[in-house]
C-alpha cells in the first residue's frame, strides 16, 4: 500500500515510518523540518529511514500536498507544532499549523480525489484537560482546572467540584468530556474533529488516535516544549536539575513511542476502530519525582528535582488512560513496560548533545504571566 505519513521525520512519525517500511509498504515521508525541533540548519535527521521517500514542505501548502498525496491510498496526519507552554503565546502559529494545515490538508484530499482506504490522525489526551475523578460522595466527576486561590495556597490535590471533597483519579475513557486547557490542545480538538467528520461524509475510514505521554528515542531532547521525560533528560545531562512544578506528585500516562507506532498500524490493519476516537496509553499514572528517580539512575546522574512549589496555567494534576476500546476495537496493549522503556531513553540521550534551553523556557512563561507562586 502507498502511504503518506506527515510530520515523517518527527519522533512519532518516523517510528510509524518504519514500521510501515518493514510490514512492506510503499511510504511517503512529508515534513517541513521544524527548526526547533530538527535545528536552524533543518537537517534531514540521522535516523530518516532511506526506503521511505521524502518531501520537504509545509502542510499548509497546496501544491506540496497534491505532490505528497499523489497515489497515495492511506494517510497518517502526525504533523503538527507540538508544546503546550508555547503555544499559549504564540497562538497564530499554532492555529495555522495544526488546525488550518489539517483543513487545507483535507481540502486537497477532497479537490484532487484522492480515494483513501484509511486516514489515521494525531490526537491528544490533552483535549481532556483534567483526567476523571471519583469522589466518595458524588462517584464519577469531571472537574475543570483548579482555582488559582487553591493552587495559591499549595493544595495541590484535586476536589470534588460539587461538595469540594478529596478526590481520587481513575482511569480516563474516551466519553469523559473534553475541556482543552491550551491553545495546542484546542488545535488537537481540531484534528479529531474535523478528520472525523471529513471521513464520515465522504465514507473513508478514519481513526482517531489520543496520545497520552509519548516518550523514547529520537524525541528533540533540545525542545524546552517537548514532553517531559525529554525535558527532564536534557536537563540531567547538561548537569542540571530537572524543574518539577507544584510538589511533582502529579501523574501523567508514559507510552514508549514504539507502542504508538504498532498502535498506528493496528488502526491502518483493523477496522474495529474505524470512524472513532481510541486512547493510547499504559493504563497507569506515574508521578513526575518516580520519573526522574528512574531517569537519573539509567543516566547516571545524581539529579534531585527543583520542586519551585510554583504552578503553570492551565496544568492538570492527574489524566491516565482507560485502555478498554484500544484493547477491544484495536486489540492493542502495550509491551513496553515504564522500566524497560526509560532504559531505551536513556541509552539513546546518552548518545546526544542537546542543549538544555529548560531556563530560558520558564522565563518566557512568567514573563507572560503564566507561571503563578
Amino acid at each position: 500500500m502507498k502511504i503518506l505519513v506527515t510530520g515523517g521525520a518527527g519522533f512519532i512519525g518516523s517510528h510509524i515510518v518504519d514500521l510501515l517500511v518493514e510490514k512492506g509498504h510503499d511510504v511517503r515521508i512529508l515534513d517541513s523540518l521544524e527548526p526547533q525541533v530538527h535545528g536552524e540548519q533543518q537537517a534531514r535527521p540521522p535516523y530518516l529511514n532511506r526506503e521511505a521517500e521524502f518531501i520537504q514542505g509545509d502542510i499548509r501548502d497546496r501544491e506540496v500536498l497534491r505532490k505528497a498525496l499523489k497515489g497515495v491510498e492511506a494517510v497518517y496526519h502526525e504533523a503538527a507544532a507540538v508544546g503546550v507552554g508555547q503555544s499559549m503565546y504564540e497562538i497564530e502559529r499554532y492555529v495555522s499549523v495544526n488546525s488550518l494545515g489539517g483543513a487545507v490538508l483535507l481540502d486537497v484530499i477532497h479537490a484532487e480525489r484522492i480515494e483513501l482506504a484509511k486516514l489515521v490522525v494525531a490526537s491528544s489526551m490533552s483535549i481532556y484537560g483534567e483526567g476523571l475523578y471519583i469522589c466518595k460522595a458524588c462517584g464519577p466527576v469531571h472537574p475543570r482546572l483548579r482555582e488559582e486561590t487553591q493552587l495559591a495556597a499549595h493544595d495541590w490535590e484535586m476536589r470534588c467540584p460539587a461538595c469540594s471533597e478529596p478526590a481520587k483519579a481513575a482511569p480516563t475513557p474516551e466519553e469523559k468530556p473534553l475541556f482543552p486547557t491550551s491553545i495546542y490542545a484546542v488545535t488537537k480538538r481540531d484534528h479529531e474533529e474535523m478528520f472525523l467528520s471529513f471521513g464520515s461524509a465522504y465514507r473513508i475510514p478514519t481513526v482517531a488516535l489520543r496520545y497520552f505521554n509519548a516518550y523514547g528515542p529520537r524525541q528533540a531532547l533540545s525542545n524546552p516544549y517537548t514532553g517531559v521525560a525529554a525535558i527532564f533528560s536534557c536537563r540531567m545531562l547538561a548537569g542540571n536539575a530537572p524543574i518539577v512544578f507544584e510538589d511533582g506528585l502529579q501523574s501523567r500516562d508514559f507510552i514508549h513511542v514504539r507502542d504508538i507506532a504498532r498502535a498506528n498500524y493496528l488502526a491502518l490493519t483493523n477496522s474495529g476502530a474505524d470512524y472513532s476516537v481510541v486512547n493510547l496509553g499504559s493504563g497507569q499514572g506515574t508521578n513526575l519525582m518516580d520519573l526522574i528517580g528512574l531517569l537519573s539512575g539509567r543516566l547516571g546522574c545524581d539529579s534531585t528535582a527543583d520542586v519551585v512549589n510554583g504552578f503553570r496555567a492551565g496544568d492538570i494534576r492527574h489524566c491516565f488512560a482507560d485502555t478498554t476500546r484500544a484493547r477491544e476495537k484495536l486489540g492493542f496493549e502495550i509491551e513496553i513496560s515504564m522500566e524497560q522503556g526509560v532504559d531505551d531513553l536513556a541509552a539513546w540521550a546518552r548518545t546526544q548533545n542537546p542543549e538544555d534551553r529548560g531556563d530560558q523556557a520558564r522565563e518566557e512563561l512568567r514573563s507572560r504571566g503564566l507561571i503563578g507562586e
